[in-house]
């Protein structure tokens, strides 16, 4: 963001930033990059990039989705209120389950969904979240129509991340916050973290013991990344367990032991396990790399400030940067080793909302604020002549006449300040039980 303008300038509270991306499997072209304000997606290597907006995919606030995309394209969102699906490219969006009954031990809508996975097998894995009712871990064998409850159903643990492995899919790592309970003797229970272990796909599940993390105040972990060639070799995240920063740890026997392989002075923000055995733990305060599968780790140099890292099908790195200053990069490439960075895109250079018939939700809730986003980052589309604008199902909204392009730092800037003080789109906030 630009120094010295309040983010309360912005209408959800935050600034635009990139910070997430998925892949299609075994598609590069597609990408989707999450931001602090709706949903990018690119068809064409990200040459040119649509927006999806909050209110169509269903959220709104400070709050950001995890996502996934099948190998059929099908798009999967987490949100307060359930697991959210499109199958036509983004330009509609269901509640999984909505149509079940609330007794169905299947039904997943209206429940705060924390945790998504699908494995390579195509199996969708989700966790629930909820203050308000007993939480459990779900899977789907039919691409998300019905799902089915893993037997890790609790009253007083939220779930908060899962993850199956690449090279075994009856692999299933999952993780839960345990909040404080009152003791039959009328003490507290302090509050606890839990990591688990299937390895018969959800049929049955072995606690793992955490003796040797160190935890936050709040003491939650995450697994954030399973080797893609060893379902043994897993890299699990302490929050808060280094003052302002994390605590990451190792484990190659299956959760057994771990090692605390490093630790960062800001929030982890992301990690990469990727398919030749680099391991990239990005953060805003300087980034980590290792060249033996997690076991070391160096401080990465020239990175961008990655609020994402995560790699294509076909070996590129890709990661999230800062618009402005000081990256100037939204989305950037590594043709190396994450050492150095270049450009793929920045907001300027938004093509505009996906293309989607006219009665669809997405072009009856995004066309309209279209204009103002437009407006506000000065968007003109991409920059590239040879940038194949259509995206979805139709040609994109005329190319509007004037406004700035992505030339340098300076010009950012002042995008950057126009967009700082003029932010208007107007968003919902989510219930937040919590």
């Amino acid at each position: 963001m630009l120094a010295g303008v309040a983010p309360a300038a912005w209408g959800n509270g935050r600034p635009p930033q990139t910070n997430g991306v998925f892949f299609k499997p075994n598609d590069p072209a597609t990408i989707l990059v999450r931001t602090t304000f709706g949903l990018l997606i690119s068809k064409d290597e990200g040459c040119s990039f649509r927006w999806v907006c909050e209110k169509s995919i269903g959220y709104g606030g400070e709050f950001d989705p995890k996502y996934a995309v099948a190998s059929d394209g099908t798009l999967f969102a987490t949100t307060f209120t359930g697991l959210r699906v499109s199958r036509d490219g983004g330009c509609t969006w269901v509640t999984a389950t909505a149509e079940t009954p609330a007794t169905d031990p299947g039904h997943i809508a209206d429940i705060w969904i924390d945790a998504l996975d699908i494995s390579a097998t195509g199996e969708v894995w989700v966790a629930t979240a909820e203050s308000a009712r007993p939480n459990n871990v779900y899977s789907s064998k039919d691409n998300g129509v019905t799902f089915q409850p893993r037997g890790m159903a609790s009253p007083t643990i939220w779930w908060k991340s899962i993850k199956t492995a690449r090279t075994n899919p009856q692999r299933v790592y999952v993780t839960g916050y345990q909040v404080a309970g009152t003791l039959p003797d009328g003490g507290q229970s302090p509050p606890t973290a839990h990591l688990l272990r299937s390895d018969d796909a959800g049929a049955n599940w072995n606690e793992l013991s955490l003796a040797a993390m160190m935890f936050g105040s709040t003491p939650i972990v995450m697994v954030s990344a399973v080797d893609p060639t060893d379902p043994d070799t897993l890299i699990v995240t302490s929050i808060g367990a280094n003052a302002m920063g994390d605590r990451v740890y190792r484990s190659t026997d299956a959760g057994a032991t771990f090692t605390e392989v490093t630790l960062t002075s800001q929030p982890v923000k992301d990690v990469l396990f990727a398919a030749d055995g680099t391991v990239i733990v990005a953060t805003l305060g300087g980034s980590f790399k290792s060249t033996d599968r997690g076991a070391t780790f160096t401080a990465l140099p020239n990175a961008p400030q990655l609020q994402c890292i995560g790699q294509r099908s076909d070996g590129q790195l890709v990661g999230c940067g800062a618009n402005w200053d000081p990256d100037f990069k939204a989305v950037a490439l590594s043709a190396d080793d994450a050492s150095t960075w270049t450009k793929l895109f920045r907001f300027v250079e938004l093509a505009g909302p996906i293309a989607c018939p006219a009665d669809t939700p997405n072009a009856q809730m995004c066309d309209p604020l279209w204009p103002t986003l437009q407006e506000q980052f000065g968007a003109t589309g991409p920059t590239n002549p040879a940038c194949a604008l259509p995206q979805v199902d139709g040609p994109p909204p005329p190319k509007p006449p004037g406004g700035c392009c992505d030339a340098n730092a300076g010009g950012g800037a002042a995008l950057g300040a126009l967009a700082l003080l003029g932010w208007i789109v107007v968003v919902s906030r989510p219930r937040r039980r919590r």
